[in-house]
């Protein structure tokens, strides 16, 4: 059986992050050009690589971030491209590390460059763009910056550590897993958010605004990407369907069902993930089990609880285009599973 997933009450009929995409749109042309360069390398499957994955057709919300944030507080030098050129790396850098570790096939429909070039190579690839990442906060001189930056990549190296620790184990709790998605996706979203007041001289209160603004985007973000994987598209997903599954991974759908589960349900969980019975019919099992506790569901209610804390957050700063464009953002994230 499908699952149709909806959601009532959204904040604007169609959001989307047209506004924030005009408002950055120079900044990103600066921060696109950066990108080819500092990707470049006389080795020649370095930037190979990088613009196999570069190139494949991300939003690239994480660095727009960084842009709006710097403009919010009247920024004009080039700093802020800098360090969202370094935030754009650092998640490629994991994009990278993580299709090596979860042995994935596709990423965004396009083969992974795993699976073309090998698994060394897309880590030491990654490695390359996590040291030009570096190179260009040094850059920047703010010593602000770096240690924020440099903070959050030492969290999403736990966060990976956490998740690996956490695969295939039924008894992860719902904190657990939260504290594994706060550190490997929600760390790299606040340290994107922060770094762009930093740079322009915004005060503590509203660094700490937008670190939280951008923790509880990126936590409502990875719930809802845990919801798609069991009922949305490729498109939306930018992988396949049923990846997760595939790959035995213990997200929130899979904790609630397997909690709120009578003996039988929880011994098709524990098949399912455990023993690696994960094919189609499996997946459609699970998706109906989903839809019987109301995981998915509640799934998406987490979400739009951090998406609410994130949007209040916000509410001290003074009114600005890019405050408004960072409130469609978290209603676009969410909005993803209409």
């Amino acid at each position: 059986m499908g699952v149709v997933l909806n959601i009532e009450g959204g904040r604007r009929e169609n959001p989307s992050i047209e506004a924030m995409v005009s408002l950055t749109a120079q900044d990103m042309g600066r921060v696109n050009e950066l990108i080819l360069s500092k990707a470049g390398s006389d080795v020649e499957m370095i930037p190979e690589v990088a613009n196999h994955l570069i190139s494949s057709g991300g939003k690239r919300l994480r660095p727009m971030l960084t842009l709006a944030a710097a403009q919010m507080f009247d920024y004009s030098g080039d700093s802020h491209v800098k360090l969202a050129t370094s935030v754009e790396f650092m998640h490629t850098a994991t994009l990278l590390h993580d299709d090596v570790v979860d042995e994935s096939d596709l990423r965004r429909g396009k083969r992974t460059a795993r699976m073309i070039w090998g698994n060394q190579a897309s880590v030491l690839v990654g490695d390359f763009l996590l040291g030009q990442a570096f190179r260009m906060m040094v850059e920047v001189g703010s010593l602000d910056a770096l240690d924020i930056l440099s903070t959050a990549a030492s969290v999403i190296a736990e966060g990976e550590v956490m998740q690996l620790g956490a695969a295939k184990n039924l008894e992860t709790t719902e904190d657990d897993y939260l504290a594994v998605i706060k550190a490997k996706t929600a760390a790299l979203f606040s340290a994107a958010a922060e770094v762009g007041p930093i740079v322009a001289g915004a005060s503590k209160t509203d660094r700490a605004a937008l670190r939280s603004y951008g923790m509880n985007l990126g936590l409502a973000f990875q719930l809802i990407d845990d919801a798609l994987d069991y009922g949305g598209d490729s498109h939306s997903l930018g992988k396949n369907v049923g990846d997760d599954f595939r790959e035995g991974k213990v997200t929130l759908p899979v904790i609630l069902s397997y909690r709120r589960g009578a003996s039988e349900e929880r011994s098709f969980w524990k098949d399912a993930i455990e023993n690696g019975r994960s094919d189609d019919e499996s997946l459609e099992h699970a998706r109906a089990l989903m839809t019987k506790h109301g995981a998915i569901g509640d799934t998406i209610g987490r979400a739009r609880h951090f998406g609410e804390i994130a949007r209040d957050a916000l509410a001290p700063l003074k009114k600005t285009p890019q405050k408004q464009a960072m409130l469609d953002v978290i209603d676009f994230c969410i909005s993803r599973v209409n």
